[in-house]
């Protein structure tokens, strides 16, 4: 095709089928916006999609919601984020995967960079993550937020948990999430994808829940955040220390 004088090739692959990942465990109150923004967001696209939603050991409705909104639904009790991520691969049916978590919005402007960056040649990433402001934060968790999303991000330049993508060959060629650990399985995505191709944190953002912010106090978050340091592959190993991820609702 010729344009502007230049030569534009027809021929480059377009990843243009998706399958969107859900983790949920009770989250009855928060997945269905998640289901129809990824459908919108899909559908604005313009993209052939799945949304596969593994319900893990939840006691509300989740899984009849997801169900009810056309999901492919795999009930699981398995209790590990890792765990339940690759079940939700394991049954993936297209050829690139969106781990989306369940109180999250992804729009169609991020959905269309993802596309474009993996069609572009990159191996996997991830997305910049706003938090929904509906009821402000107080100024010190704000600050601890902030400062999560400097290291982890543009320090790190690791995926935010809540949004990671890849290419399926290239999640099957490391073996997907460690099922050893029960935490931080974005960060160790993040190195697996790099080293496999080029990584990429997409400029626009998906918007994720403050639940956790609100819910808990100010020292629970400080503890959550710096106790795993000082013994990290310990720790991630069990559940001790991260009821913050685990618990059911308080």
């Amino acid at each position: 095709m010729l344009a502007f004088g230049k030569l534009i090739s027809t021929t480059a692959p377009i990843y243009d089928d998706v399958s969107f990942i859900v983790p949920a465990h009770n989250e009855a109150k928060f997945v269905g916006p998640t289901i129809e923004a990824i459908k919108k967001a899909a559908e604005s696209v313009g993209i052939r999609y799945e949304i596969v939603v593994v319900n893990d050991a939840s006691t509300d409705n989740t899984g009849e919601i997801a169900r009810e909104l056309g999901c492919r639904v795999v009930d699981v009790e398995i209790r590990n984020i890792g765990g339940v991520r690759n079940a939700g691969a394991k049954v993936a049916t297209k050829s690139c995967l969106i781990f989306v978590d369940a109180d999250t919005i992804v729009p169609a402007k991020t959905l269309q960079q993802t596309i474009d960056t993996l069609a572009n040649g990159a191996a996997g990433g991830g997305a910049r993550v706003v938090i929904d402001e509906a009821q402000p934060l107080f100024w010190v968790k704000r600050l601890m937020y902030l400062g999560v999303v400097v290291v982890w991000q543009l320090v790190g330049r690791w995926a935010a948990g809540c949004y990671m993508f890849c290419r399926k060959d290239v999640f099957d060629s490391f073996g997907g999430f460690d099922e050893d650990f029960f935490a931080a399985e974005e960060l160790f995505f993040s190195r697996n994808v790099k080293q496999q191709g080029r990584f990429q944190i997409v400029r626009h953002p998906v918007e994720t829940s403050a639940r956790k912010l609100h819910r808990y106090s100010t020292w629970e978050l400080v503890r959550f955040l710096f106790l795993p340091l000082t013994n990290f592959g310990g720790l991630l190993r069990s559940k001790r220390g991260l009821e913050i991820l685990y618990e059911d609702q308080r």
